[in-house]
């Protein structure tokens, strides 16, 4: 195995200090990770299998243990932070599926996301600007809701005529810049416009719990309906319903875009907005914007000019967070009656079961509705590519990911494909319609929804 610089992940253990001087730009990248996390690493491997990039490429530097020898001698001085590094390093998904398969309790998400957020600051320091997308989609546009919604009104209004079939058809679209033309490709059949839901639904029957709903941002604005199920599902259960109409974006797009000090302000504009309603729970139905929430005790850790009082409401915020299956499994599901007669196969969101610890609760609330059929997907917690705005930033292994998704999907012959977050969603229906498959996406909230009605789930 070569050990130059072009394969750094395969040199040998550093037998020089744990705690090194950090003394050059590229070193101080790490200036906020304990040096001890990339200790906790014993290089076994057994992350290697459990990583979608790992296994698309057989490349060491694409795989976890792989990435965190490129980041240690980063911090070491070992070598530099170059662009072919840095490459190997942005190409992680960061599902977290090796914190999964880890046998030493590696927190890599606790590596790799302070490392990216000082490579972004480091570059602001060098004086390299954000590019336009990042600028006006990524941070300008996604985590506002009214602005999406907005945004999105010619295509609500192009799908709604048919003339979206007729625009593709023309290869007008082929004039877009590349992620334009990709985030065109990505949306799904968007729903009518409809009025927010109300700030606050009763309980249906016995009162057993009073819950905040937190609607997030792409979710609300592509996904309202899934919205409008979880609050229906959460009332049938016995739950007093908040959406407190101030909540913003969980914070995930600025700050794995390296964006800390607007998330933080998110963070604590959502602690506002939740915190009066005196809530035995705080429900999201979004896998990527729940780890987020979860995370939050770590941006108490992680920012220097917090107030103990901030501090303190971010760590009780982050536990009160509960993904809409593992609430409904803790609070026991009243079983739904109306019967939803489908061949369905689940696809585990990588910030569910890897983030979140989730995996059997959504199969074991789906099994509680009449006449569903729930058949197991191969390889079904290795992601698919989306991974928030990886599908954008990192087309190609996104597509590589995708394809490896449908080629599991066809091995079971589903009537439709379950998914507990709206980045999968998307990068599933986009992938299956590209290959001609008319199967729908839902999420398993929206299956409990109908059978709660009696209706079989809108396509």
């Amino acid at each position: 195995m070569s050990t130059t610089t072009d394969n750094p992940s395969a040199q040998p253990e550093s037998t020089g200090p744990q705690n090194p001087v950090l003394e050059t730009a590229d070193q101080q990248v790490a200036a906020g990770i304990p040096f001890e996390r990339f200790l906790d690493c014993v290089h076994c491997g057994l992350c290697t299998s459990a990583c979608p990039t790992y296994l698309e490429t057989g490349d060491e530097n694409n795989s976890p243990r792989g990435r965190i020898y490129l980041m240690r001698a980063v911090t070491e001085g070992k070598i530099a932070l170059t662009e072919k590094v840095s490459g190997h390093l942005d190409l992680c998904l960061d599902c977290r599926s090796c914190e999964t398969a880890c046998p030493s309790g590696v927190q890599y998400g606790r590596l790799i996301e302070p490392f990216r957020i000082g490579m972004q600051q480091q570059a602001v320091k060098e004086g390299k600007p954000k590019g336009w997308f990042e600028k006006y989609i990524l941070f300008g546009m996604f985590p506002y809701p009214a602005r999406l919604k907005l945004a999105l009104w010619p295509m609500r209004v192009l799908q709604k005529t048919g003339l979206d079939r007729l625009v593709d058809k023309s290869g007008i679209t082929r004039l877009l810049p590349q992620k334009l033309r990709r985030m065109q490709n990505l949306l799904p059949k968007l729903p009518p416009s409809s009025p927010p839901l109300p700030t606050f639904l009763p309980a249906i029957g016995e009162k057993r719990a009073r819950v905040g709903l937190f609607t997030g941002c792409v979710s609300e604005a592509m996904f309202s309906p899934t919205n409008q199920a979880t609050a229906r599902v959460l009332q049938q259960n016995g739950c007093d319903v908040y959406i407190p109409r101030t909540q913003q974006c969980c914070g995930a797009i600025h700050y794995h875009g390296g964006e800390s000090k607007p998330a933080v302000e998110l963070a604590l504009a959502n602690i506002k907005a939740f915190e009066e309603q005196n809530l035995d729970a705080i429900i999201i139905n979004v896998a990527g914007c729940g780890a987020m929430l979860k995370d939050y005790h770590h941006l108490a850790e992680e920012t220097a000019d917090l107030s103990d009082a901030d501090r303190e409401k971010l760590v009780n915020f982050a536990h009160q967070v509960k993904d809409i299956s593992e609430f409904l499994h803790e609070l026991g599901l009243l079983p739904p009656t109306g019967e939803i007669p489908l061949r369905v196969t689940y696809h585990d969101a990588c910030h569910l079961v890897h983030a979140q610890q989730i995996r059997q609760q959504p199969r074991e609330l789906l099994a509680q509705i009449p006449g569903l059929k729930l058949v197991p997907l191969p390889e079904s917690d290795i992601c698919c590519g989306a991974a928030g705005s990886y599908n954008l930033t990192q087309p190609e292994m996104a597509d590589r990911l995708g394809e490896r998704k449908l080629q599991n999907i066809r091995k079971v012959n589903p009537q439709a494909v379950l998914a507990g977050n709206a980045g999968c969603s998307l990068q599933l229906q986009a992938t299956l319609k590209a290959a001609g498959y008319t199967i729908p996406v839902y999420h398993p909230v929206d299956l409990l929804d109908a059978s709660y009605r009696g209706v079989m789930p809108a396509k």
